[in-house]
């Protein structure tokens, strides 16, 4: 395995403040709100960051980081999109060892729990190759079991985890105006803030570690169940012949807005682009962890499984790589 940087050769260095020397009333809380605003003139020693995974997500964060001054170095299953990347100005490695021996930090932006598990535990993951002090930061929707049992592993080893799980879609990735949840602990998440806020717009810290997956898989459960009932609020006016652009008029100023009415709505629905970004695949994995959070915790939610009902049964008509917000098809046919 090689990196493809010409001075691939360089070693490592630790750069403190930027990862451990934060100020104390910049020290995180659980609940802790931050916005990319409030971060003032810090110290530009920049962290050599690691990316694995480079798709839409870990591709927009990658460049994201670049630009804010970081090295950056990437890997992915992918031999076309390491190619793509490294055309891109960004160092490319075949696989996580020899990136993280380099890195001070490794991001994680991948697509399932079980793939997170590989790279971090598995056979020449994270543990095997990475050096005492490093952080990992899991962008990925995840269960928050794992990523308990994660971050036990790597503290074994004189590592810490903090999942971030991210909001914004790929737009917000290369624009570095996503929204993170956080779980870690205090100090961890102090020491990684700052080269978080050079990918993010805003960050809440939502608790200890795993906290900030069950926030995420919270919210795009809602998210699911909203597009739904925005769905059928629509074939509500539309059987009543009221322009479906002037329902989410009405809508948006009272108290029925949510995201779904304001953003997806208007951006990919009603002009019929559908091109978030996001497909049906990866929401209908999110419905699933969900399900499966909501079982375990052995709670009795009847909107929730109805709405993961739907979203399950849909694939005959609607196919996994379709824009996830064609799910309003469910209602409104085909748009």
């Amino acid at each position: 395995m090689h990196c493809s940087c010409p001075d691939c050769s360089r070693p490592s260095v630790a750069h403190e403040a930027t990862l451990g020397n934060r100020p104390a009333d910049a020290q995180s809380r659980a609940g802790s709100v931050w916005s990319s605003g409030d971060i003032g003139v810090r110290e530009r020693d920049m962290a050599v960051v690691g990316v694995v995974g480079l798709g839409n997500m870990g591709r927009g964060m990658a460049l994201s980081l670049t630009r804010a001054g970081h090295e950056v170095l990437g890997t992915d299953a992918s031999e076309k999109t390491r190619s793509a990347l490294a055309s891109e100005g960004i160092a490319i490695f075949e696989g996580v060892g020899p990136l993280c021996a380099r890195a001070d930090l490794v991001v994680l932006s991948l697509p399932t729990a079980e793939i997170v598990d590989a790279v971090v535990a598995g056979e020449g993951g994270i543990i095997t190759h990475a050096r005492p002090g490093l952080r990992v930061v899991d962008t990925s929707t995840s269960h928050p079991e794992t990523t308990r049992r994660l971050a036990a592993a790597l503290a074994t080893h004189g590592m810490s985890m903090i999942d971030a799980p991210v909001s914004g879609g790929p737009k917000g990735a290369i624009t570095a105006t996503m929204t993170m949840v956080i779980g870690g602990a205090d100090a961890d998440v102090a020491a990684v803030e700052p080269v978080l806020a050079d990918m993010s717009a805003k960050r809440v810290h939502v608790g200890s570690v795993g906290a900030g997956h069950v926030c995420k898989i919270i919210n795009n459960l809602l998210c699911a169940a909203h597009l739904l009932t925005a769905a059928e609020a629509m074939r509500i006016a539309r059987a009543a012949e009221v322009d479906p652009a002037r329902l989410l008029e009405g809508l948006n100023a009272g108290s029925g807005r949510s995201g779904v009415t304001q953003v997806n709505l208007p951006t990919w629905v009603l002009n019929g682009a559908f091109d978030s970004g996001f497909t049906m695949k990866l929401m209908r994995k999110d419905v699933r962890l969900a399900s499966q959070l909501i079982g375990e915790l052995a709670l009795d939610l009847p909107i929730a499984e109805e709405a993961a009902r739907i979203w399950s049964e849909c694939a005959a008509s609607i196919g996994d790589g379709e824009d996830f917000n064609r799910i309003v098809e469910t209602q409104l046919g085909k748009m």
